[in-house]
């Protein structure tokens, strides 16, 4: 759909092309963990969207709640959620359908007010881990991905609350919905491929 795809479109069959990936380690997940709170902002949206697909589709025993923030229109059309979260206002339903189908707890957040939206993510975390007894605390386990300083944010979230948590650097790599993807990466790509 983009110019990186129209760039790959010019590719002739059999044409070899240098491909990176993949890089890096996935999540690994504690079934003594059950409670899993995924937060993907922008770029860190995507990875957020596969965890939560495993899980609702595996046969653990995992509670996710998928927490996704950005601070321009999302890349997928949002609607009122049909699962309720305790500790979320009322008016806070906007969702990621295809999670909500699944049956996977999912609230959307911008500071760009965006209707049935949270307005700041990780002061979102931070209220809804609060509202956590003890016993549900040794429950849950955090995964993250998105912007430098937001996963700083939940790093202090998790260390506050004292519950273990793993985060996905996707900064410098194009993530599968085309949201990561930077013009001066691709002029330099199409270089290349010429």
């Amino acid at each position: 759909m983009g110019s990186g795809t129209e760039a790959l479109s010019t590719r002739l069959p059999e044409e070899s092309l240098s491909v990176l990936g993949p890089i890096g380690e996935g999540f690994k997940v504690h079934p003594e963990r059950p409670r899993i709170l995924a937060i993907g902002g922008g770029v860190g949206i995507p990875p957020m969207v596969f965890l939560a697909e495993e899980l609702a589709r595996s046969a653990g025993p995992w509670k996710p709640l998928v927490l996704m923030g950005s601070e321009v229109p999302f890349p997928f059309r949002s609607r009122p959620s049909r699962i309720l979260v305790p500790g979320v206002p009322a008016a806070v339903i906007a969702c990621l359908p295809l999670l909500d189908d699944l049956g996977v707890p999912v609230r959307l957040a911008s500071r760009a007010e965006f209707p049935g939206c949270l307005k700041a993510l990780s002061r979102s975390g931070r209220a809804l881990a609060g509202r956590l007894s003890d016993a549900e605390r040794a429950e849950v386990e955090v995964f993250a991905c998105g912007p430098t300083p937001m996963l700083q944010a939940v790093a202090r979230l998790a260390r506050d609350q004292q519950v273990p948590a793993q985060v996905c650097l996707e900064e410098y790599m194009a993530c599968a919905w085309a949201a990561a993807l930077a013009a001066p990466w691709l002029s330099t790509a199409r270089k290349a491929w010429r």
